[in-house]
C-alpha cells in the first residue's frame, strides 16, 4: 500500500480546498514543481497531481506545470487528473511522462469513452470517482448526480481499469478520518483496487486504512502539508506490514501495475 501526496493546482499554485469549494482554499506554495521534489524527498513513491481550473473549465489548465513535473521526475509515477475529457490530452499527458490518467466526469457522462481509452492505453487509465453521501458528484464536485459510486465503479470492472480513486467529498481537506467503509465496500463491490482519497488525518487513518481489502493506496493531503501526518513514517508502517505478513495491497499493486518503475519509483 502507497502513501500517495496529492499535489492540487490552482491559479500556478498548490493549493487545498475543503470539501471541493474553490473559493476555501488554502495555498501551501507557489511552486509545485519544489512541492514535488519535496515529497520525493521524503519518500513518495508516487504523486497525485490535479488541475483544479482544468476540473471547473472542462479542459487542462495546468499542462506546462504538469509536465515539467513529470520531466523533473522521470522514474517517479505520477497520475493526473482534473480536465480530462480527451483521447487526445490523455495521449499528451502520457507522451509527457505521466504514468496514469484519471478519467473522472467523462467516465460518469460518458461511460464507453473509459472504454475506449482503456483499450487504446491499456493499464495507464484510472477512474476517479467523486462522491458525495455515496453519489457521484461531477464538473469539479459542482454538480452532484443520481448515480451511486458503487454503480459506477461496477460498471468499470471488466473494462480494463488500472484502479479507482475514490473521494469522499464530505470527508476532503476536513481532517476528519477517512471513510473506510465505503471505500472498502467500492472495493469488494466492484473487483477494482481502489486508492482512497479524502480525509486522511493522522497515523490512527493509516493504521485503519492497513491491510484493508482491497486498499491500493492512500493519497494525503492537507494532513502532509499542515503537519499531521509525516509521509516518511506513514509509509514506513506500510512497509513494516508488508513485509511481516504479506499485504494483500502489494499483490494488487504487482497484478494491476505495468511497470516495476511504477511501484517504487
Amino acid at each position: 500500500m502507497l502513501i500517495i501526496p496529492a499535489i492540487d493546482l490552482k491559479d500556478g499554485k498548490c493549493v487545498r480546498l475543503k470539501q471541493g469549494r474553490m473559493e476555501d482554499d488554502t495555498v501551501f506554495s507557489d511552486d509545485p514543481a519544489a512541492t514535488a521534489q519535496h515529497w520525493v524527498n521524503e519518500g513518495a513513491r508516487r504523486l497525485h497531481l490535479v488541475d483544479l481550473n482544468g476540473a471547473f473549465a472542462g479542459t487542462p489548465i495546468h499542462k506546462p506545470v504538469v509536465e515539467a513535473i513529470a520531466k523533473a521526475q522521470p522514474e517517479l509515477p505520477i497520475q493526473i487528473g482534473g480536465g480530462i475529457r480527451s483521447l487526445e490530452t490523455i495521449e499528451h499527458y502520457l507522451d509527457a511522462g505521466v504514468s496514469f490518467v484519471i478519467i473522472g466526469t467523462k467516465a460518469v457522462k460518458e461511460p464507453e469513452f473509459v472504454e475506449e481509452a482503456c483499450k487504446k492505453f491499456a493499464g495507464r487509465i484510472i477512474v476517479g470517482i467523486d462522491a458525495i453521501n455515496g453519489m457521484v458528484a461531477t464538473d469539479g464536485w459542482a454538480n452532484v448526480t443520481e448515480v451511486k459510486a458503487v454503480d459506477l465503479a461496477k460498471r468499470f470492472a471488466d473494462a480494463g481499469v488500472s484502479s479507482i480513486v475514490y473521494t469522499d467529498i464530505a470527508r476532503d481537506g476536513m481532517m476528519q478520518g477517512v471513510n473506510i467503509e465505503q471505500t472498502v465496500n467500492l472495493a469488494q463491490y466492484s473487483g477494482l483496487p481502489v486508492i482512497a482519497s479524502g480525509g486522511v488525518t493522522n497515523m490512527d487513518d493509516i493504521r485503519q486504512l492497513k491491510g484493508q481489502p482491497g486498499i491500493l493506496g492512500a493519497i494525503t493531503g492537507r494532513a502532509i502539508y499542515e503537519g499531521t501526518l509525516n509521509l516518511r513514517e506513514a509509509q514506513l508502517l506500510l512497509d513494516e506490514q508488508a513485509f511481516l505478513v504479506g499485504d494483500a495491497d502489494l499483490l494488487f499493486l504487482l497484478v494491476h501495475c505495468c511497470s516495476s518503475k511504477w511501484l517504487v519509483g
